[in-house]
């Protein structure tokens, strides 16, 4: 009687520890429910990827274009990528022509340009639109949940993504990829 009771007590003991690591390993589903990363998107090169894809990395979304004043920022977008990529760090780059027609080109030229003269490899999506009434869905999502809520008002603007699907970041133009501000809030999202 003593062995079974003992068996039992160790069985139950192990399904509820079982149990408990199982739900620790659980990403928080209603933490995503409101995350910009859902739905499908189209590549650059044309392909559809699934946002929900980078669930659990930090995430960076930049609305880009060739034609800026900011396009240089490609340089420092790459630099930064690189060297947080093997960390859980992702940027993607989303071309939209609604400021001043500044990214007039089809997908192609867009990344035919993007590799030769900035060396881009982080991913690149097909262009949309990112203010207005006919934003995209990934936009509306961005524009109304960042702690400053409104439209993109210019073209290299940021959005940072935690772990969990947030965002817990929002940055203009103006904030380098290199600026202190931006890099002490990714660091301290991979941190987490």
């Amino acid at each position: 009687m003593s062995l079974s009771l003992s068996l039992s007590t160790n069985l139950f003991t192990t399904v509820g520890v079982v149990a408990v690591l199982m739900a620790s390993c659980v990403v928080d589903s209603s933490a995503w429910a409101d995350s910009p990363l859902v739905g499908e998107m189209k590549t650059i090169d044309g392909k559809s990827i699934d946002l929900a894809s980078y669930k659990g990395q930090v995430v960076l979304i930049v609305n880009v274009a060739s034609r800026c004043g900011a396009t240089p920022q490609y340089a420092g977008l790459q630099k930064l990528y690189a060297a947080n990529k093997d960390k859980g760090f992702v940027i993607l780059g989303f071309p939209a022509n609604d400021f001043g027609a500044q990214e007039p080109g089809t997908d192609s030229q867009i990344a035919e340009f993007c590799t030769s003269k900035y060396a881009v490899t982080f991913p690149m999506f097909a262009k949309i639109t990112v203010k207005g009434p006919a934003k995209s869905p990934l936009y509306k999502t961005l524009t109304e949940s960042a702690g400053t809520p409104g439209e993109v008002s210019w073209n290299f603007e940021k959005f940072l993504i935690g772990r969990d699907g947030s965002v817990i970041g929002r940055f203009k133009t103006g904030v380098q990829p290199d600026d202190a501000e931006l890099v002490t809030a990714i660091e301290a999202a991979l941190a987490k």
